[in-house]
């Protein structure tokens, strides 16, 4: 027998209408697992009591993912050599993408466990796909810098890698940030460059609009501490 790694999603936004982006099936997955290895063990409690009120969450062993990192690792090593079933959970949407989730499944990878992705919830795909950009050619560059010059920088680099290679760009930021970023994008872009936010995925305060640059300067638009995902596009 093969330790079973199954990487379960969560919801990107705590309110019930988001709880409906969850498949049925990651409840059973959760039965089979003995222990969990979470980004935020809070948040990953109050997850699995929403998907399956009868759950005896104190039957499993809990380990953070962020903390004692080594310790939390040789912890991980152990259970896959004793062919415990394990499962994986972000902070949001699903372990593994844009997640320190990632660096267990590339243990278990080492160690020919068996590894068990479950269809979720993820900000990226679902963006892209409500974007109307290019879904063909795509890269996801997490956050840009924090530093005002080097992320306007870095905004233009990126529509001009765009309009290169006919790429759709994505990217996100800590929402207490989201507007200072969707300033330095309105004022580093070309005007006919495109821009999708998207706000509150899943939730029912969703969001998803695609606006060129000058039509977006004609916008108030406060993104304040919403969950957001950014697309930038110049492509053809």
């Amino acid at each position: 027998m093969q330790a079973e790694i199954y990487l379960i999603p969560i919801v990107l936004h705590d309110d019930e209408t988001a709880l409906q982006s969850i498949p049925a099936y990651i409840i059973d997955a959760v039965k089979k697992c003995s222990v969990f290895y979470v980004e935020n063990e809070r948040t990953a409690r109050r997850f699995l009591k929403k998907i399956w009120k009868e759950i005896n969450i104190e039957a499993y062993e809990w380990h953070t993912i962020h903390k004692a990192e080594n310790e939390m690792l040789e912890n991980f090593k152990n259970d896959l050599r004793q062919k415990r079933n394990i499962g994986i959970m972000s902070d949001a949407g699903c372990p593994g993408i844009a997640d320190p989730g990632q660096m267990l499944v590339n243990v278990a990878q080492q160690a020919n466990a068996k590894i068990i992705p479950l269809a979720g919830p993820n900000s990226i795909i679902l963006a892209l796909m409500a974007s109307g950009m290019n879904g063909q050619c795509f890269q996801f560059v997490g956050y840009l810098p924090v530093e005002k010059q080097e992320r306007k920088k870095k905004i233009i680099e990126l529509e001009n890698e765009s309009f290169k290679k006919n790429c759709t760009q994505i990217f996100i930021e800590t929402p207490y940030r989201n507007n200072q970023l969707l300033n330095d994008i309105l004022n580093a872009c070309k005007p006919e460059t495109k821009l999708c936010i998207a706000v509150d995925l899943t939730a029912s305060t969703q969001s998803i609009k695609t606006k060129k640059v000058r039509e977006w300067k004609t916008q108030q638009v406060n993104l304040n501490k919403r969950p957001a995902i950014f697309l930038l596009y110049s492509g053809n």
